[in-house]
């Protein structure tokens, strides 16, 4: 550190890289400890960064990267949806369903990019800026199941009738993306996911994190 730069900017970036390097999430104690300061400083840091939205906390109180660093950004979410779209393109064609991406945007889960196919009937209306409690919907509950699931064994979430009466979602999330959460799925009119729809948005999935890497 020299007379010019300031020592809790210091730290407050250094927290945010340090939690930009992890999937799921640092306690204050393991900050702390990477840090070389008390908790009492990093609780004020994590209390600062949460107010930008730059970090948030979940229920068992891990700090993550908030949805805020992409705000930093003005074209992060426009590049974001542009690097997403070819795979919701093609998920949605194939399976005759919408399809999004959602990212986690504090408690809630945030719909970014979505795409109609071009062919059916009949289809869920479903509008990017959308959004939800993280646990409800197949969206969320799928970014919910990766907190506690290896990043080596990817899996799918379905439900039906959590958002909208009729309405059954499959989603998949985004696994290896460092810093982001968030997941790809579809929505369709139905009593029941058909059975190729899981392992498909699996696949899409994977395309998206590829894609945003």
């Amino acid at each position: 550190m020299t007379a010019e730069t300031s020592q809790t900017l210091d730290r407050g970036l250094r927290v945010l890289k340090l939690l930009a390097d992890t999937d799921h999430g640092l306690t204050v104690t393991e900050l702390s400890n990477k840090l070389g300061v008390n908790r009492t400083v990093v609780y004020r840091l994590l209390a600062t960064l949460e107010q930008h939205a730059l970090v948030r906390r979940d229920l068992g109180g891990r700090a993550r990267v908030g949805l805020g660093v992409l705000r930093l950004g003005r074209q992060v979410h426009p590049l974001v949806r542009e690097a997403a779209l070819p795979a919701l393109r093609s998920l949605a064609e194939d399976i005759g369903a919408t399809a999004h991406l959602t990212l986690v945007d504090g408690a809630d889960a945030l719909a970014v990019a979505v795409v109609e196919p071009t062919w059916t009937d009949y289809h869920v209306a479903y509008r990017a800026g959308f959004r939800h409690p993280l646990d409800k919907g197949a969206a969320g509950r799928a970014i919910l199941a990766a907190r506690h699931q290896a990043a080596d064994e990817p899996g799918y979430t379905l439900t039906h009738g959590e958002l909208e009466a009729g309405a059954s979602g499959a989603a998949a999330p985004l696994l290896g993306v460092t810093g982001v959460e968030g997941s790809v799925g579809v929505v369709m009119l139905a009593d029941a996911v058909p059975e190729r729809v899981g392992p498909r948005v699996v696949d899409a999935a994977r395309e998206v994190a590829d894609a945003l890497r």
